[in-house]
C-alpha cells in the first residue's frame, strides 16, 4: 500500500497542473472585451472562441482516455500541457480572429488529452470513500486557477493586453517540467492489459458504445448541465459590462470572490455535505439552486446584489462537477480513463453547442442566455428523479 506522503506528492502536482491551465482561461475573462474590440467582435465571436475549444476537446478526449490506459497517465498529462504551452503562446501573438480560433482548439486538444488522464490517475490513487474529496480538491485546484487568472490578468495586462498569455504559457512550460518528477499511477502489467483488450475506435462508436454503459445517465447529466452552466461563463463580462456598466477590475472582483468561495466548498465542505445527502440529492439541489441564481441575474439592483447572486452561483455549481466526476468513476471499475475520456467528451459536447447559442442569444437580448441556461438547469433535475438508491447503493451497483 502507497503511503500517504507518496500520494499527495503527486496529487499536489497534478493540481498545479491543472490550476496553471485554467489560469490562462481566467486570465482572458476579464480583458475578453476589451481584446476582442482589437477584432471587431463581440458575444458571437466570444461564443465561438468557447465553441473551438469545446470542439477540440469533444475530438480528443476520448482518445486521451483510452491512450491513458494504454500508455500511462503521466505521458498523456505532460502532451496535453505541452499543447496548452503552445495555445496560449499562440494566442498572444495572433493578429486575427482565426488565429485565435487555432488556439483556442489546440487549448482545448490540451486538456482532451490532460483531464480525463488528471481524473483517472487521481482514481488509480484513491479508494472509493476518499475519492469525492479527491475529486473537490482537483476542482478547487481549477477554480483557484480561475480566481487568480482574473486579477493576474488585470495586473499583467498593464504591460499590453498580451501580456498575460506570455506569462501563462511560461507558467505550462514549468507545469510539465514538474510533471516529469511525478510517478506513474498505472502499473505496465494492466497498461499492456489495456492494449490487448481494447482496439482505436472513432470518436462517435465510443459515444455509442457509452449510452450501454452503467454510468450514461451520469454522463447525459455532465451533457445538459454543462449546456447550462456554459452559457453564464461565455458572456458573463459582457453581460456585467453592459448591464451594470463595471469595467474589468470590478469583474475580476466578482469572478475572484465566487471563485474563492467554489474553493472554500470544494477543499473543506464537499466530502462532509456528500456524506451527509448523498451525492444524488446534492446534485438535485445544486442544480435547483443554480437555475434559480441565474434567474435572479435577470435583475438589476446595485454591485452588492450583483455580486451576492454571483457567489452563490459559484457555490452551488461548485458542487455539481466533482460530485457528478465521482459517480462515474465509482462505476468505471478498471476503465478510469476510458470514462473520465468520456466524461470530457460529454462535458465538451456541451461546450460546442453553448456558446455559440449563447453568444447568438446574446446579441439579441442580454437577458437570453440566463433564462435558457435556467430552464436548461433546471430541467436537468429530471435526470435525477429515477433515482432512488442511496450513494452507498449507487457504489454497490455499480461495480456488480
Amino acid at each position: 500500500m502507497k503511503s500517504s506522503d507518496s500520494i499527495k506528492f503527486p496529487l499536489y502536482i497534478l493540481m498545479l497542473n491543472l490550476f496553471i491551465a485554467l489560469l490562462g482561461q481566467g486570465m482572458v475573462i476579464p480583458i475578453l472585451p476589451d481584446y476582442l474590440k482589437q477584432f471587431n467582435a463581440a458575444g458571437t465571436a466570444a461564443g465561438y472562441l468557447v465553441a473551438a475549444f469545446g470542439v477540440a476537446q469533444f475530438l480528443f478526449s476520448p482518445i486521451g482516455g483510452q491512450l491513458s490506459d494504454r500508455l500511462g497517465r503521466k505521458r498523456l498529462i505532460m502532451a496535453g500541457l505541452a499543447l496548452t504551452v503552445i495555445s496560449d503562446l499562440l494566442f498572444a501573438l495572433s493578429h486575427t480572429l482565426t488565429l485565435l480560433y487555432i488556439a483556442r482548439f489546440i487549448g482545448g486538444m490540451g486538456l482532451g488529452l490532460m483531464v480525463p488522464s488528471v481524473m483517472a490517475y487521481v482514481a488509480d490513487t484513491t479508494t472509493p470513500a476518499a475519492r469525492a474529496k479527491g475529486m473537490g480538491y482537483l476542482s478547487a485546484a481549477m477554480n483557484l486557477g480561475m480566481v487568480l487568472g482574473p486579477g493576474l490578468g488585470g495586473i499583467i495586462a498593464q504591460f499590453g493586453v498580451r501580456a498575460p498569455y506570455f506569462f501563462a504559457s511560461g507558467l505550462g512550460l514549468l507545469a510539465t517540467l514538474l510533471t516529469i518528477f511525478m510517478p506513474e499511477s498505472l502499473p505496465a502489467s494492466q497498461r499492456q492489459l489495456s492494449r490487448k483488450q481494447e482496439k482505436s475506435e472513432p470518436v462517435m462508436n465510443r459515444i455509442i458504445s457509452s449510452f450501454r454503459t452503467s454510468y450514461f445517465r451520469y454522463l447525459l447529466l455532465i451533457l445538459v448541465m454543462t449546456f447550462g452552466l456554459i452559457n453564464y461563463e461565455t458572456v458573463y463580462a459582457l453581460f456585467v459590462q453592459q448591464k451594470y456598466g463595471f469595467n474589468a477590475g470590478v469583474i475580476s472582483i466578482i469572478i475572484t470572490a465566487g471563485a474563492i468561495v467554489g474553493i472554500i466548498v470544494q477543499v473543506w465542505l464537499l466530502d462532509k455535505i456528500v456524506k451527509l445527502l448523498g451525492e444524488i440529492t446534492l446534485i438535485r439541489w445544486s442544480l435547483i439552486m443554480a437555475g434559480i441564481m441565474l434567474l435572479l441575474m435577470l435583475f438589476k439592483f446595485n454591485f452588492a446584489y450583483l455580486l451576492a447572486v454571483s457567489v452563490l452561483f459559484f457555490t452551488f455549481t461548485s458542487f455539481l462537477r466533482p460530485t457528478v466526476n465521482t459517480l462515474i468513476s465509482d462505476a468505471a471499475g478498471e476503465r478510469q480513463g476510458y470514462a473520465s475520456g468520456l466524461a470530457n467528451t460529454y462535458s465538451s459536447a456541451g461546450t460546442i453547442l453553448g456558446p455559440v447559442l449563447a453568444g447568438s442569444l446574446f446579441d439579441k437580448h442580454i437577458d437570453l442566455p440566463y433564462i435558457l441556461g435556467a430552464v436548461i438547469l433546471l430541467a436537468t433535475v429530471s435526470i435525477t428523479l429515477n433515482n432512488r438508491t442511496t450513494a452507498g447503493n449507487e457504489r454497490t451497483a455499480a461495480h456488480d
